[in-house]
């Protein structure tokens, strides 16, 4: 679930004295008494914000609220992967990292450490957040298990073909910048093309006009050596997939054309959800409480486009959407009707301190599912694989199909 922004909220939840010494490092509020502020209640603060001209106020709100979009569960595995990376070299210096801040209150006061003790490790953890807040990746196997090149020709000459691509077949993409990041052992490449130029409506200095300016859109790419895959998320048509994807092994791989592609056969085996009692499997450590079918998409094997959609509670009765399908199929026998769709309701404990989450899982015929790759993600897959639903190779990231996309 997205968290709302507000700044009077990211005021309320960080410490006072990780306040003053952000405010006091950019020469603000030197004469505020931050320590007679009370925790959670920082209207004399608010206060001088809002008493800020919009030139000092929104280079500051910028980066304020970087800083409350890392400060969750979310955000701090992705400083810790990146501090991982760049304290590699000094073990030592990296668990006293995390020692420091894992000791610390909140993942608000654990953000703004790294942002203000840490600057090396803020960038690439600001875009790791963005990376595993993305859907729906484009996989492309059969690679050979070539070490990437990220040197600084190797950067330009993929900035310079994905420009030259987007120029040529859209018309935009005349300025572009790659930078690389290492997790774990994966490869990660953020690229950035100039977009159409476009105009907002802006408040400037207090005025209300039109300003046009020239946005970036992303596209990001995830390489494995190990595993000779290369993941991709771009938000456009699906007709530059694949010329991406060869740009991207010309000038990192240095390969002279993309191996082909072989089809994934690979389907969820959704039959035996029908069946009242279905087993789910998960380990208790996983922090998953329970799993239930709360929603069946079956289509009809006789009649193509005949499908029968049943939805229902199982907060209280786990087999409740079972009993509306009894009801709606005494006139029509069960086996003339296939399961091409489910939804799964879990109902996970991500974080100690706070109640249990409710997650809605969708999976559809053959191979698509709604879930991510981040930890959760991981974790509810390696549930689906354990019931004997989800496929084996759990890396493997799906594509919307065309009632998803569409929707």
């Amino acid at each position: 679930m997205a968290r709302h922004y507000s700044i009077k909220n990211l005021f309320r939840q960080m410490p006072n004295a990780l306040l003053a010494q952000y405010f006091q490092a950019q020469g603000l509020f030197v004469d505020l008494d931050f320590t007679g502020m009370k925790e959670g209640a920082p209207e004399a603060l608010f206060e001088a914000w809002q008493a800020l001209s919009d030139t000092q106020r929104n280079p500051l709100e910028m980066a304020l609220r970087q800083i409350f979009d890392m400060s969750c569960e979310k955000g701090w595995l992705a400083i810790l992967d990146e501090a991982r990376w760049q304290l590699g070299a000094d073990p030592q210096a990296f668990t006293s990292f995390s020692d420091r801040l894992s000791a610390l209150s909140s993942h608000y006061a654990r953000a703004m450490i790294t942002f203000l003790d840490y600057r090396a490790c803020w960038k690439g953890a600001t875009r790791f957040y963005h990376a595993d807040m993305l859907s729906y990746w484009r996989k492309r196997r059969n690679l050979p298990h070539q070490r990437a090149a990220v040197d600084a020709a190797s950067l330009r000459e993929l900035a310079d073909l994905i420009s030259h691509y987007f120029r040529h077949a859209e018309g935009r993409g005349r300025h572009c910048v790659v930078e690389p990041y290492r997790r774990n052992d994966l490869d990660y490449f953020f690229a950035f093309p100039e977009d159409h130029s476009q105009q907002a409506a802006e408040w400037v200095n207090g005025d209300f006009q039109p300003r046009p300016h020239n946005p970036a859109f992303d596209i990001v790419y995830v390489y494995s050596q190990q595993e000779g895959k290369l993941d991709l998320n771009y938000r456009g048509g699906r007709q530059a997939v694949e010329p991406l994807q060869g740009v991207f092994a010309r000038a990192i791989l240095k390969l002279d054309e993309l191996p082909s592609d072989p089809k994934d056969e690979r389907v969820y085996d959704l039959s035996p959800l029908r069946e009242r009692g279905f087993p789910f499997v998960f380990d208790p450590w996983s922090g998953i409480e329970s799993v239930a079918v709360k929603k069946l998409r079956l289509s009809s094997t006789v009649r193509s486009g005949d499908r029968l959609t049943l939805e229902a509670d199982p907060t209280r009765d786990r087999e409740a959407v079972y009993a509306l399908m009894d009801r709606a199929l005494r006139k029509a026998p069960g086996h003339l009707y296939n399961v091409t769709q489910v939804e799964l309701l879990a109902v996970v404990d991500v974080h100690e301190d706070k109640p249990a989450r409710k997650v809605t899982i969708r999976i559809t015929h053959p191979n698509s599912c709604s879930l991510k790759y981040d930890e959760l993600g991981l974790r509810l897959r390696a549930m689906l694989a354990a019931s004997g639903i989800e496929p084996k190779d759990m890396t493997e990231a799906v594509e919307p199909t065309l009632e998803q996309a569409e929707a």
